[in-house]
C-alpha cells in the first residue's frame, strides 16, 4: 500500500534551523516513524515525503537510506520505502534493554551536570511540553530524543550514548496521538520538567526512579494504537 498523503508537516524548517537540511530531514522521518506518523507497512515515495515536509525529494531520499541503515525502513527499487514493522517481542527487549542502561546512568551522572547548565536543559525540557501542547508528534520526538541524549553526555560515554540514540530510533510510540488527542500528552511531557526538579535537587535516586517509569510509559501506554 502506498501512502501518498500531502499534508505539511512544519517541524523540519524548526529543526533545520539548529542541524544541517540531510539531519533535519533524517531526524524528523526518525521521529515519524517512531511516532506512527509514517505506519507501519506502508510505502512512500521521496517525492511525496518531500511534498509532506517542504523540502526537495533530493535530502529525503539521502536521509530514508540513513534509515534503511538504522533497519527502519526497507528500499523498494522504483518504488519507495516501507516502513519495517516491529514485534511487540523486539519492542519488549529494546524496553529491557533501554532499563539496563539509562536510569542508572541518570543517577549517576545528576552530580556530573554544572549548576549553569540548568538553564539549557530547562529550555530543552521546555521544547518537549510545547511540542505537545502543539500536538506535533514529530517535533515531540525529537525534541525528547535532544533532552535526554544531552543528559546522557555528561557521562562521558559516548559510545553509550550512541547505544541509546539506536534502541530509542527501534522504539514505537504509537499511543501517542490518542494521548494527543486525549490532552493527556501535555502532562506526560511535563514529566520532563520533573525530571530537571530531582536533577537541580541533586536527587539521582529520584531522577533513577522517574526514568523506569518514563521508560515504562514508552511500553505500556505510549505504544498502543489507538485500535489496539
Amino acid at each position: 500500500m502506498t501512502a501518498d498523503s500531502t499534508e505539511p508537516m512544519p517541524s523540519v524548517r524548526r529543526l533545520a534551523q539548529r542541524e544541517n537540511l540531510r539531519d533535519s530531514v533524517a531526524n524528523a522521518l526518525r521521529a515519524a516513524v517512531i511516532s506512527g506518523e509514517l505506519k507501519p507497512g506502508e510505502v512512500y515515495s521521496a517525492p511525496t515525503l518531500g511534498a509532506r515536509f517542504g523540502v526537495s525529494a533530493t535530502p529525503v531520499r539521502e536521509a530514508m537510506l540513513d534509515l534503511v541503515r538504522e533497519g527502519l525502513v526497507i528500499s523498494l527499487r522504483n518504488k519507495g520505502f516501507r516502513v519495517t514493522e516491529v514485534s511487540d517481542e523486539d519492542l519488549d527487549n529494546v524496553a529491557a534493554v533501554r532499563q539496563l542502561i539509562e536510569p542508572p546512568t541518570i543517577r549517576d551522572v545528576v552530580p556530573a551536570i554544572p549548576a549553569a547548565d540548568y538553564p539549557r536543559l530547562r529550555r530543552l525540557a521546555e521544547d518537549i511540553v510545547v511540542a505537545a501542547e502543539a500536538g506535533d508528534l514529530i517535533a515531540y520526538i525529537e525534541a525528547d530524543r535532544v533532552f535526554h541524549v544531552t543528559l546522557l553526555a555528561y557521562s562521558g560515554n559516548q559510545k553509550l550514548v550512541d547505544v541509546v540514540s539506536d534502541l530509542r530510533s527501534q522504539t514505537r510510540l504509537l499511543g501517542l496521538t490518542p494521548l494527543v488527542e486525549s490532552g493527556r500528552l501535555v502532562p506526560s511531557a511535563a514529566e520532563h520538567h520533573e525530571l530537571m526538579d530531582l536533577v537541580e535537587a541533586g536527587d539521582g535516586e529520584g531522577a533513577e526512579q522517574l526514568m523506569r517509569r518514563h521508560i515504562g510509559h514508552v511500553r505500556g501506554l505510549w505504544a498502543r494504537s489507538q485500535s489496539s
